[in-house]
């Protein structure tokens, strides 16, 4: 079989799937916030509890918000700031006595979509994560793409395209830098951009994901400002997509994260792409992610292919 474990800034997950990609066990967890070596106990219990119950041996697949850089082989870019800097992937080797292949959520995200979701049968997969943060995943082939230096994908660090006199410089990025696409498209993005234009905040709470989803709900009960917010958003989200058709042109953009949730996204944005892809006719599909909040650990349960489960179950070193 094959384990999935999706860690995040909140929760971590696991998921046990048998070969032919069917959900066997799955656990949630609370993720232990700042303590490395909790979190990584809390992951390797994680995957003996799955193991223990179903009496059998798993490959391992972990996607994180994060990268391995390829300089150092340690952690880098990773909003869960306590694994930066640390070599997670071997020290969860050790743990548990086998191989580990460790990626970015996003790309996680991407390959569950490709592999059997939105985007089974494309060759050539963006996958988006519109949450809290904004991030992405390629892939070919029913492989992840991570690049040269493990931040393919990471449109959410570029700037926003063509800005309007009014988006410029836009928002503090906490990367340091300003206009990120991410300080836009964001769930805490979209509720700023409301709060920005109308003086008032939609939710008492910290989750800004529900200010987001309050405004879609607001615009589509005809509430102008809300309805205006979301409008913009789209124009946005069209803006930064197309900049990544100009360059990848893959055959499907699957939207994923908290405010994929907002249907009229997939919608709307192929009707404004138009405007921005440099082409006579964009051809490029949109679709909602099919598995949903399931698909980043599902995805890293796919890191392994069938054909490498030999190696996939062998005890490390």
């Amino acid at each position: 079989m094959r384990i999935g474990v999706d860690l995040g800034g909140t929760k971590i997950e696991a998921l046990a799937l048998d070969l032919d990609g069917r959900p066997l066990l799955r656990r949630r967890v609370p993720t232990p916030r700042d303590d490395y070596q909790a979190t990584l106990e809390a992951v390797a219990d994680l995957v003996r509890s799955l193991e223990e119950e179903l009496k059998r041996r798993g490959s391992l697949g972990i996607g994180v918000p994060g990268a391995i850089s390829p300089a150092s082989g340690l952690i880098k870019n990773a909003n869960s700031t306590w694994l930066i800097g640390r070599p997670f992937d071997r020290d969860l080797s050790r743990a548990l006595d086998r191989p580990v292949r460790l990626a970015n959520d996003a790309n996680c995200f991407a390959l569950s979509e490709a592999v059997d979701g939105a985007a089974a049968g494309a060759q050539v997969v963006f996958g988006v994560i519109l949450g809290t943060g904004v991030g992405g995943g390629i892939i070919v082939a029913k492989r992840p793409i991570g690049g040269r230096n493990a931040i393919a994908g990471e449109w959410g660090h570029n700037p926003l395209p063509w800005p309007r006199d009014d988006e410029r410089p836009g928002p503090d990025c906490y990367c340091g830098k300003q206009g990120c696409i991410e300080t836009f498209l964001s769930g805490p993005g979209l509720a700023r951009d409301y709060t920005a234009a109308t003086g008032e905040t939609l939710s008492a709470t910290a989750d800004t994901a529900l200010s987001a989803e309050a405004i879609a709900t607001l615009a589509g009960q005809g509430e102008d400002r809300a309805r205006a917010a979301l409008e913009r958003y789209e124009d946005r989200l069209a803006r930064g997509l197309a900049h990544v058709i100009n360059i990848l042109d893959p055959d499907i953009v699957v939207l994923g994260g908290g405010l994929s949730k907002i249907a009229r996204l997939a919608d709307r944005v192929p009707e404004l792409l138009g405007a921005y892809v440099f082409s006579d006719r964009v051809d490029t599909a949109v679709a909602g992610a099919h598995h949903g909040d399931s698909g980043g650990v599902r995805g890293a349960a796919w890191l392994w292919a069938e054909d490498e489960m030999d190696r996939a179950l062998a005890v490390a070193p």
